[in-house]
């Protein structure tokens, strides 16, 4: 019988998930990177564990703890608001980080989010980092000119 559950062990840790994406800030180096990690304790619980990772090496890395949601709803938004500072959004929490010195700062207004990186969101059970479109330039030529 005691074969039987040690057996058994591996397939009770097969429906879990953990994994993590990562946004490289400087393409040149992984020093530079924030990352979030997903995690499902046990299969038979339906929540996502998040958490934040600000990596600036060797100066400094920080873990931030985000608040759970379920596998199937887990998009969490990354935006740019220049001088090395991140906003992270996932559902209705909002964290704001510095990745120089890996502190997390006040929550931003809303509307101060800044320029969309991409969105980290759960493929399956891998989770994945997907760079945010450009912007379409704008249009160029005579429009309006007419004789």
């Amino acid at each position: 019988m005691r074969r039987f559950w040690i057996l058994l062990t591996p397939l009770l840790l097969a429906g879990c998930i953990k994994g993590s994406a990562s946004y490289y800030i400087d393409d040149a180096s992984n020093d530079h990177v924030i990352t979030v990690r997903a995690e499902q304790e046990y299969f038979w619980k339906k929540d996502i564990t998040l958490t934040l990772v600000a990596s600036h090496m060797p100066e400094c890395q920080r873990v931030f703890p985000m608040s759970g949601m379920p596998a199937d709803e887990v998009s969490v938004e990354l935006f740019s608001n220049g001088d090395d500072v991140y906003t992270v959004r996932s559902g209705t929490e909002v964290m704001q980080v510095d990745t120089l010195s890996c502190a997390l700062l006040a929550e931003p207004a809303p509307k101060a989010l800044g320029q969309p990186v991409g969105t980290f969101f759960l493929d399956e059970k891998t989770m994945m980092f997907e760079k945010a479109t450009a912007p379409p330039a704008p249009a160029t030529g005579a429009a309006g000119a007419g004789g």
